[in-house]
């Protein structure tokens, strides 16, 4: 590894433990969320979607668990992901009642492995037309720091071109400038709970 590529890692890994810190930090985490994705609800690209991609939020994520039953009750196709560990992969999961989500790894709320190939729930990244994108550290442009395992690169890397990537984030996770890759996706919108920011989306990819 080169000096350049260690001064990267370095910068990173200190970037990420910070925004984790203010994220643990961060007060009202329930009534600060429920803004955010209401925020994310009134976005004129959230009306004009059929087919809706939501995180379930993890330790102390912008919490999206609260939000999701009036969700359901839109006329949406709402759609989350579960993590598949033997392929690091994230698969697609068509939710209609919160009774078909159970606590699975690391605490997650997750689809119940039963109905996981039910008819008419498996969902390809190709039919989503709107993606709610979870992140740790975010910035004005849209760069977006994950937590580290790729998860999200390898799903976004497969949705439609057409289709926005907006993050949800709290004012503390925005920081001046990522450190990003040649990779890296940047996201069309990060809504926060004061600021809507304009990213670049994937054209800077």
């Amino acid at each position: 590894m080169t000096a350049a590529q260690d001064d990267y890692q370095a910068r990173k890994t200190a970037l990420r433990e910070q925004a984790r810190k203010n994220r643990v930090a961060q007060k009202n985490k329930d009534e600060v969320s429920r803004q955010i994705v209401t925020a994310f609800m009134n976005l004129p690209e959230y009306a004009a979607a059929r087919t809706i991609l939501y995180y379930v939020d993890a330790g102390s994520e912008v919490r999206t668990r609260h939000t999701l039953p009036e969700a359901l009750k839109g006329g949406k196709r709402i759609v989350v992901p579960y993590c598949i560990v033997e392929t690091n992969q994230l698969e697609l999961f068509l939710l209609e009642d919160m009774s078909e989500l159970v606590e699975g790894a690391y605490k997650i709320l997750e689809p119940r492995a039963e109905l996981r190939g039910g008819v008419g729930k498996i969902v390809t990244p190709e039919e989503l037309d709107l993606v709610m994108v979870p992140g740790t550290a975010f910035d004005p442009k849209g760069g977006r720091m994950g937590q580290g395992k790729g998860y999200y690169d390898r799903l976004l890397a497969r949705v439609r071109p057409d289709a926005p990537l907006v993050a949800i984030a709290f004012d503390c996770q925005i920081f001046d400038e990522i450190p990003v890759a040649p990779h890296d996706v940047f996201m069309d919108k990060v809504l926060t709970e004061s600021r809507e920011l304009n990213g670049v989306g994937r054209k800077a990819s």
